[in-house]
C-alpha cells in the first residue's frame, strides 16, 4: 500500500481532573471532558478518559432520561450486595469489596473520538463516572487527548 500526502501533526494532552461524588451513583462528567478538548483546541484525534481507582468506573450511557442510571445503579447493587457475610475483605467498610467487584464487571476506562473539536458522542450518549462506594468525596480521572 502506498500512501500519497500524508500528513501527520500529532499532539498529546493529558489532564487530571477531580470530580465530586459524594454518594454512590452515576455522575455524568461530559461536561468536564468537553472543556478539556474545547480548551485545548483539538479538531480531531482521540480522547481516551480513565479513572485512578478500583472502586469506580466509567461508560458511555444515554444521558437524557435520569431512570436509566437509577435503574443501572439499582441492578448492580442487587447483583453485588453489601452483605459482610458474603466477603472476606471489608477492612474499609460494607461497601468497599463491592465497590471492588463492581470495577471489576464495568469499565476503568473509555475512548470516544474528537470530530470537528467536540466529543464525537450519539446523540442521547453521555460519560459517565460511576461511584461505587458510599461516601467518597472526590476521584481522579486522567483525560488522555491524542490528535
Amino acid at each position: 500500500m502506498n500512501v500519497v500526502g500524508l500528513v501527520s501533526r500529532e499532539k498529546t494532552v493529558i489532564r487530571k481532573l477531580s470530580i465530586a461524588t459524594g454518594r454512590q451513583g452515576l455522575h455524568e462528567i461530559t461536561p468536564a471532558v468537553e472543556s478539556v478538548v474545547r480548551q485545548e483546541g483539538v479538531r480531531e484525534g482521540l480522547c481516551t478518559i480513565f479513572v485512578q481507582h478500583t472502586s469506580a468506573s466509567l461508560l458511555v450511557q444515554e444521558n437524557a432520561d435520569p431512570a436509566v442510571c437509577y435503574d443501572l445503579e439499582q441492578w448492580l447493587n442487587r447483583l453485588v450486595p453489601e452483605d459482610v457475610g458474603l466477603y472476606t475483605h471489608g477492612s474499609e467498610g460494607p461497601e468497599d469489596m463491592p465497590a471492588h467487584i463492581k470495577s471489576t464487571l464495568t469499565a476503568n476506562s473509555v475512548c470516544v473520538p474528537i470530530i470537528d473539536g467536540s466529543l464525537g458522542l450519539g446523540k442521547w450518549q453521555g460519560i459517565f463516572l460511576w461511584e461505587h462506594r458510599n461516601h467518597r468525596d472526590s476521584r481522579q480521572i486522567i483525560v488522555h487527548i491524542q490528535a
